[in-house]
């Protein structure tokens, strides 16, 4: 009942602010080159300066960080996991890896990899270290960057969320337009969850719209339980009551026994999934998020930044492959929306893979499933960077 209270007393809160005239601003921009953020206590040099504005954090609402970098020759940290989930993350793969007999699988070892691991909303770090993991066994760097609920329903409205949504971007910027010391060129995969994680690389996109050097350096695309909905208040209500719940899926749960990733293999135990009726609590806040959305997502400035984002993503992602995880278990995203999605990117031309995964949850295919979600991760780099071979 709190989180409930809680939400119904938000919600008065952004309905007050969005009633109040604002100015929309560009969402992303290319930074001052003197222009220093914090991240995690760290000093940062970014490549642009951002004025925030509360209505930015929109597109993300529902969507159920020694020397980082300098602007020439750096490398990230060694791996590690910071103390909170505050900013976003460098997790580098030990030394031996990175030359190792794994790296050579993907044949990338004339290039340094990294992946940008964004978050479905309500995740924490210590969430995606299992993929974190898998990466760097492979001799790929890490970034992980996640947006918690109660972000959004704080006193800023969401502005830290776009700052940092900015400080990423200038962050991957940065590092993917220089070479390694030894002259490797360098080279990025995105790696999302839910719309959260295709939303935000949608935004990061959008700010290399008309960088074609840059978006040529964007080796592969993966969504996991994303990439639907976009404009449906029934999908924003089930990600945001799905992170408020602390469920991967609304109406659902699922009980799993982790287990470890032990050098190429993960071993985790197939989820024991049940489906049960949402109670009262539930129902009320799915029905309450759901008429907050269907306001919110049509106010004009909101619309059009939603459309700016999802375009990005959609009518104008980077030319490379492309990995779509999905099931007909996922009660926030439906299956039929991202299948027809697929159809579409498919009738341009791309290049667009994808696997169902049947009774799974929102992002739990990998828990569920993990020998086929790490089979699929594996054929689909391996795609990838044959096609970087090619060209």
């Amino acid at each position: 009942m709190e989180a409930a209270v809680r939400l119904v007393n938000a919600s008065a809160a952004l309905n007050r602010h969005f009633l109040t005239k604002t100015t929309a601003n560009h969402f992303l921009r290319f930074p001052r080159n003197d222009a220093v953020v914090r991240v995690s206590g760290t000093c940062i040099r970014a490549s642009s300066s951002v004025t925030a504005n509360p209505i930015n954090f929109l597109p993300f609402l529902p969507l159920s960080s020694n020397k980082l970098f300098n602007h020439s020759h750096s490398q990230p940290p060694a791996n590690h996991f910071g103390p909170n989930d505050a900013g976003f993350a460098w997790h580098r793969p030990p030394s031996n890896v990175i030359n190792g007999e794994n790296a050579s699988i993907f044949d990338h070892r004339e290039t340094a990899v990294t992946v940008v691991l964004l978050g479905w909303l309500g995740a924490r770090r210590k969430h995606l270290r299992r993929y974190v993991e898998w990466y760097n066994s492979r001799g790929i760097n890490a970034i992980t960057f996640v947006v918690e609920a109660k972000e959004l329903l704080s006193f800023d409205l969401g502005r830290g969320v776009e700052k940092r949504i900015a400080d990423l971007s200038n962050e991957i910027v940065s590092w993917v337009s220089h070479e390694e010391q030894d002259g490797k060129q360098r080279c990025l995969i995105f790696h999302t969850f839910s719309n959260t994680g295709w939303f935000v690389c949608g935004s990061i996109l959008a700010s290399l719209q008309g960088r074609e050097d840059l978006m040529q350096k964007i080796k592969g695309l993966i969504v996991d339980s994303g990439g639907a909905g976009a404009f449906d208040p029934k999908v924003w209500a089930g990600g945001f009551g799905a992170a408020i719940l602390k469920k991967r899926s609304s109406s659902a749960y699922s009980t799993v026994e982790d287990g470890k990733i032990n050098g190429l293999e993960g071993q985790v135990s197939v989820s024991m999934m049940q489906d049960k009726e949402p109670d009262i609590i539930e129902t009320m806040l799915l029905s309450l998020l759901e008429k907050l959305f269907s306001y919110i997502i049509n106010l004009p400035d909101v619309n059009q930044r939603i459309k700016k984002v999802v375009s990005a993503v959609t009518n104008n992602p980077p030319a490379c492959p492309h990995l779509y995880l999905y099931s007909t278990g996922d009660k926030v995203i439906p299956y039929q929306s991202v299948e027809l999605l697929i159809e579409e990117q498919r009738k341009t031309g791309r290049k667009v893979f994808s696997v169902i995964f049947g009774p799974s949850a929102h992002v739990d295919h990998f828990r569920t499933f993990p020998s086929r979600y790490l089979s699929e991760l594996h054929n689909f780099l391996k795609e990838c960077f044959a096609t970087v071979k090619k060209t």
